[in-house]
This record gives C-alpha cells, sequence and structure tokens, in this order.
C-alpha cells in the first residue's frame, strides 16, 4: 500500500484529504506544518500533498527541505492551496513541486493527481 503525507494547518482540510485518500485505499499521515511534516517524513512516504501558507514552515521551505533529503528527491509533492497567481506555481516548481490543486477541490480531482503522479 502506497502511503501519502498530507500537510495542511486546517483540520477540516486534512480530514478531507485524508478521507478520500484512506477511502481510496492510500495510507495517510497527517502533518499540522511544514516542521511538523519533516519530523514525521520517516520511512516510507510515497507521496506529500501541501498546503502552502502555514505556520512555523511553509509549503515552498517544506518542499525545498524534502528535496533536500536524497531518499525524498524524486517522490511526487502536490500543493494544495487557494493560491493560484502564476507566481506562487513558478515558485512551488522552482521548489520541486509537481504539481499543484487549487482549494476547494472535488475529492475526484485530487484522486485524478494522485494517480497520475503516484505510479
Amino acid at each position: 500500500m502506497k502511503t501519502i503525507m498530507t500537510v495542511d494547518d486546517s483540520a477540516s482540510v486534512r480530514q478531507m484529504v485524508a478521507f478520500t485518500l484512506k477511502n481510496a485505499g492510500y495510507g495517510v499521515i497527517e502533518a499540522v506544518d511544514g516542521k511538523d511534516a519533516v519530523s514525521k517524513l520517516k520511512g516510507s512516504v510515497d507521496m506529500v500533498v501541501t498546503d502552502l501558507n502555514m505556520p512555523n514552515m511553509d509549503g515552498i521551505q517544506l518542499i525545498k527541505a524534502i528535496r533536500a533529503q536524497a531518499a525524498y528527491k524524486f517522490i511526487p509533492i502536490v500543493m494544495l492551496t487557494t493560491e493560484s497567481q502564476p507566481g506562487k506555481k513558478q515558485e512551488g516548481k522552482d521548489a520541486g513541486a509537481t504539481g499543484w490543486i487549487v482549494k476547494p477541490f472535488k475529492p475526484e480531482q485530487l484522486l485524478a493527481v494522485v494517480q497520475k503522479v503516484l505510479r
């Protein structure tokens, strides 16, 4: 079973993402912000779905921190955010984001992206 980490400071968003992924047969690890995510990145995380705007460590900083670790250099990282500005998207891409989903999102939209990037 593939394990996906969901990182968001909003408990309701984390619950919705976790519920959607678990229903589709994925294992889920939840983190409340970038710092929490980095501390939980042990072992088998196959993909990360992260918010952009979070306290302590935002999504861009988190992506850079994940990409700096050899074991996670190539795992898919999808930004799930209310930000839709091209500049922010480019910043995410430059940091190493694989994809971008704008909130509010539909569960099937999230799953379609997950299935596309997680082989």
